[in-house]
């Protein structure tokens, strides 16, 4: 199999040039058959799942996972599949809807902020914060539903208003990594046509009727606009701390093993992150525990 590394995906910082989607391919060939890139996987999140174990005994890191991508993009999945392996005691899954009645009397972070891990603890956002620089973007009528004391017409939902929203996700970002959450922010590449194919497979199959719905037919008539929103976000966020990686989504296996593969690879770079010793009266005594037990 083609050796990966996270930096093949990772969109980089500020300070380079100004990222294009459109430059960057939807496919990627790891140079294997589909079964051997699914062993590949099992085998990785086997790993991953040792290492959540480590990760939660240690206490110290939590992390964050944020997945964007359109409509069939495959986050739901992907999920299902890299995290397997996974103790339920430490992880849960957020898949953030239309907001609450509750939600729309905070800000628009505030559910998300509630939402994040605790150390040693794994949370995935199943979209995320950016659907508030990104649907309401598409969609900046939807901002006026948000009831902000500046904002009382949609003129006033313009550049500066997104540079602004901008600035405040950086900001939260900065403040939770600073205090411990390592965060991972997936954008699934789908192609245009490959979600049509998904789309048609969903009405195809009755098992996947479920699935659709004829919004996603009006969504899909906006994916230029969508597009440039997700380029525009994506250059404006990814920072070192907290950074981008664009995953090529035409092919689910081999976009699953890529997000496996670049959050084990990370993960182990934090060599920190040890099962943390026994106290040393508890270490002297363990002859004794064992005895004890041995003779009940």
């Amino acid at each position: 199999m083609n050796t990966i590394t996270p930096e093949d995906f990772k969109v980089q910082t500020q300070n380079i040039a100004h990222q294009q989607l459109s430059d960057r391919s939807t496919t990627y060939n790891l140079g294997e058959s589909e079964k051997k890139i699914e062993k590949a996987l099992e085998q990785t999140r086997e790993k991953l799942g040792k290492l959540q174990d480590t990760l939660y005994a240690h206490g110290k890191y939590a992390v964050l996972v944020c997945l964007q991508g359109m409509d069939t993009s495959g986050k739901d999945s992907l999920i299902r599949e890299v995290f397997k392996d996974f103790n339920t005691r430490g992880i849960v899954v957020h898949s953030f809807k239309v907001p609450t009645e509750l939600e729309q009397g905070h800000d628009y972070l505030w559910r998300h902020y509630i939402a994040l891990p605790q150390r040693g603890r794994f949370s995935i956002f199943n979209r995320t914060h950016y659907e508030n620089v990104l649907v309401t973007r598409v969609h900046p009528e939807y901002v006026l539903g948000e009831n902000l004391p500046d904002v009382t017409d949609i003129s006033q939902v313009n550049d500066a208003f997104w540079e602004k929203r901008f600035e405040q996700i950086r900001n939260f970002e900065k403040h939770i990594a600073e205090n411990g959450t390592l965060i991972f922010k997936f954008y699934l590449h789908l192609s245009k046509e490959e979600q049509k194919n998904r789309l048609l497979r969903r009405l195809e199959k009755k098992e996947k009727n479920w699935k659709f719905s004829a919004g996603d037919l009006k969504e899909r008539k906006l994916w230029d606009q969508y597009q440039q929103c997700y380029q525009d976000a994506i250059n404006a966020t990814s920072l070192s701390h907290a950074p981008w990686y664009v995953i090529p989504a035409d092919d689910k296996p081999t976009a699953r093993y890529i997000v496996a593969k670049i959050l084990y690879d990370t993960l182990k770079t934090y060599s920190d992150i040890q099962e943390p010793e026994l106290d040393a009266k508890t270490k002297a005594n363990l002859g004794l525990y064992r005895a004890q037990l041995e003779n009940e």
